[in-house]
């Protein structure tokens, strides 16, 4: 193990340009995982890490010395630094540094598929993912738009999800959808049928949009079924998130059938 105790080492320098700059992380390739959690999981799934960094203090912590076992690359930072560099407040101390995975289009969408057009809060972002993949979905396909999958904040916020996903990024969905051959299901609250009444036995695409304007009417008109998600109370409409996880948990119950 190495450790950096001076704010002018080069690689102190560009941990914390990764862990502030997105901009940073795309040119990288790279991007953090914040927590035991997140590193337990990615060694599980996805293997080696670029670098394990722990802080000083914390690296006899039980959980986070098993891990520097695991791991061949490991930086240990005096704790001003790590706090210089975590963004998580009163984190426990462990931060992988990973490739950011990528993933290619499938030749035919021919399985479950979850769509995203310019959803903006990497808190929906991440809670949507770890749905999906608590759901089953195997593909999540993003649009331009749409906050990047692999940011600490919506890894932070997936639990782990996205090592069980296929993720790509930067789609035009038009062009996907136009060569789509199984049903397309959006939300919308002008709808009259309900998740609840759609055939959900059978592999869908489904569609979710921009917290606040949903989805284009471009995108909406390449569904061939709009649903609701009947509800109670005076709240016009729900979250991104709370929309997509009852739509993916009633296409679970159906197929429990």
């Amino acid at each position: 193990m190495k450790l950096i105790s001076s704010r002018e080492n080069a690689l102190f320098k560009e941990l914390k340009q990764l862990a502030t700059s997105s901009q940073a992380r795309r040119k990288a390739g790279s991007t953090l995982l914040d927590g035991v959690h997140l590193c337990q999981t990615y060694l599980a799934h996805r293997g080696q890490p670029i670098w394990c960094v722990v802080s000083e203090s914390t690296q006899t912590h039980p959980e986070i010395a098993a891990l520097i076992q695991q791991v061949t690359h490991c930086l240990v930072l005096t704790d001003a630094l790590y706090q210089a560099v975590s963004q998580v407040e009163h984190g426990v101390g462990i931060f992988f540094v990973v490739l950011t995975p990528r993933s290619e289009l499938p030749a035919q969408i021919t399985q479950n598929v979850v769509m995203l057009d310019n959803v903006q809060d990497p808190g929906n972002m991440g809670s949507l993912l770890r749905s999906a993949a608590a759901a089953g979905i195997e593909w999540v396909i993003c649009s331009p738009g749409t906050v990047s999958a692999w940011s600490p904040k919506v890894m932070r916020a997936g639990m782990g999800a996205h090592f069980l996903l296929q993720i790509v990024e930067n789609v035009d969905l038009l062009q996907v959808l136009a060569q789509t051959t199984i049903p397309i299901l959006a939300t919308s609250s002008y709808a009259t049928q309900t998740v609840y009444q759609c055939n959900l036995k059978q592999p869908v695409v489904w569609l979710f949009g921009h917290e606040g304007q949903g989805l284009s009417d471009e995108l909406m008109d390449f569904a061939t079924e709009q649903v609701t998600i009947p509800h109670q109370g005076a709240i016009e409409s729900l979250n991104v998130a709370a929309c997509a996880a009852i739509c993916f948990f009633e296409q679970v119950r159906q197929n429990l059938d």
